[in-house]
């Protein structure tokens, strides 16, 4: 039950408020007095008086307040901070159970081992999560098909958590790139607009899309203002996204390619990082860590909180100048008696 605020959980306790009159129904200390000019005129006693009945009817509602549990029910606050909204998207084909280096040092990790791609991108991932205390993440996979394990969130324990259980297991063989895209932009789907949008893309490879779904991108990318970070975790060293002089004619088709030229038409912010060594990876993951950091709107939620103390602290400080009474006219009596 909500009342003035706050909810309670034994409301019907608050029926007893009525007790807190009784002070004003003591009347055992009246007399009768045959001619009341004997009687002389003191304000002052009347106003002590008329203080500790207030403070009494205050000791006993204040006391069946703390009694029926008040709580400042579950809320989400607004606050502003620095960051973004940011949709993790990581690739879970089998190519990324493939150990993470080109070239010379490749020999030194072992194929699926601790240096795997998959467990390298998780572990800058984990890191990168911890440093950005005011973001929202969302978490998607893809291989055949992609699935939205995580739903936009502040939690931090559960992003990590997501982060962590998605490097276990065995990666798919196939790759649905699109559908993971399409997948990712809805996660801001009826989301108010907070602040910077991003599409962190960490993945080994591209996929040959149709018009279709390449229009579906573009249109959704546009509406949603969204941006794409992709992190291209390179297989050979001299394989770029961009096209050079000097390219082999076995990377001039090759899907990543065709993939990073369909982000840059797109009409929306996109960064590609081309990361063929853990130093690379690392780099790329702080330059996204700097450039990110955009004014947002942050949602806080805030816990049930007990408020039955407020309530027997107000009863204790109006029980001391009672007791102090009490105390007072117990001196007053022994001495008149002594």
């Amino acid at each position: 039950m909500i009342l003035f605020g706050l909810e309670w959980a034994f409301p019907l306790v608050l029926l007893l408020l009525p007790l807190a009159l009784l002070p004003w129904f003591n009347n055992n200390l009246d007399k009768t007095v045959a001619w009341t000019a004997l009687v002389p005129h003191d304000p002052l006693s009347k106003t002590i008086s008329l203080a500790l009945k207030i403070l009494s009817s205050v000791v006993i509602a204040a006391l069946l307040f703390a009694i029926a549990s008040p709580a400042v029910p579950e809320r989400i606050v607004e606050g502003y901070g620095e960051g973004a909204e940011i949709v993790l998207l990581l690739d879970r084909s089998r190519s990324m159970d493939d150990a993470f280096a080109v070239g010379p040092q490749a020999a030194t990790y072992s194929v699926g081992g601790d240096n795997s791609k998959r467990r390298v991108a998780r572990t800058y991932l984990t890191e990168f999560v911890k440093k950005r205390p005011d973001d929202r993440f969302g978490f998607v996979f893809f291989s055949t098909n992609s699935i939205n394990l995580l739903p936009l969130t502040y939690s931090k324990d559960a992003i990590l958590a997501t982060i962590e259980a998605n490097s276990l297991g065995r990666g798919l063989s196939n790759t649905n790139l699109a559908d993971a895209l399409l997948n990712s932009a809805l996660m801001f789907e009826n989301q108010a607009y907070r602040g910077s949008r991003i599409i962190l893309l960490v993945s080994d490879g591209g996929q040959l899309m149709t018009e279709e779904e390449m229009q579906q991108i573009a249109t959704r990318y546009n509406e949603m203002n969204l941006s794409i970070y992709w992190i291209y975790l390179k297989s050979k060293q001299d394989m770029t996204l961009e096209r050079t002089e000097n390219d082999s004619i076995l990377y001039s088709d090759l899907p990543e390619r065709k993939v990073h030229e369909f982000f840059k038409g797109l009409g929306i912010p996109y960064r590609a990082f081309e990361a063929g060594s853990l130093e690379e990876f690392a780099e790329a993951m702080d330059e996204i860590d700097e450039q990110q950091y955009q004014t947002l709107i942050v949602e806080e939620l805030v816990p049930h909180q007990p408020r039955a103390d407020w309530f027997l602290w107000l009863a204790l400080i109006a029980m001391l100048p009672l007791a102090s009474s009490h105390l007072y006219s117990y001196w007053g009596v022994r001495k008149a008696h002594g």
